[in-house]
């Protein structure tokens, strides 16, 4: 990157890592969630690998913007539709998934709205930092650097403007 912020680069390699060690943390702690819930966007990924991982069939999302850009967010998180059936969680055990915890008002947020509704919540991030306002049950890695991650490291497609390696 040249815009000299210092990162922690996630490769696809190392997410697919990251993926299984999480599900294994889960595991190891004795939690089996019915259902996982991922954060939507970049809990998406997260959220499928890890169900696969754990073999849980029960996978929603939840969509939350708060992000506009690097170190930039509204000043709340705000759902987006479509929103999830949350009266199809009573009593079950979920599994809230987030790529990041960076100021942890998102993770926040669902993970209340999920109480409300579900019998027991706990959940799990790739990476948390210091700062957040929640600490995570499952971290793959601790960091306070801006992140790129390799599903938002290039910027979305254009018409007829094919990315540089590809042609």
């Amino acid at each position: 990157m040249t815009d000299g912020i210092e990162r922690e680069i996630l490769t696809w390699q190392g997410y697919g890592d990251a993926s299984r060690e999480l599900a294994q943390m889960v595991v190891d702690s004795g939690y089996e969630p019915d259902v996982v819930v991922a954060v939507a966007r970049g809990g998406l990924p997260v959220g499928g690998a890890i169900s696969y991982a754990l073999g849980t069939k029960g996978v929603g999302t939840l969509n939350v913007e708060f992000y506009t850009g690097i170190d930039e967010r509204l000043p709340a998180p705000v759902l987006l539709p479509p929103l999830l059936d949350t009266d199809a969680m009573k009593g079950l055990k979920v599994l809230i998934a987030d790529d990041v915890a960076d100021t942890g008002e998102t993770l926040a947020l669902v993970k209340r709205l999920m109480e409300e509704h579900a019998g027991e919540v706990r959940t799990v991030v790739l990476y948390a930092k210091s700062h957040s306002v929640i600490a995570p049950d499952y971290v793959w890695k601790r960091t306070d650097l801006w992140i790129t991650f390799p599903w938002s490291a290039l910027p979305p497609v254009t018409p007829g403007k094919p990315h540089p390696e590809e042609g």
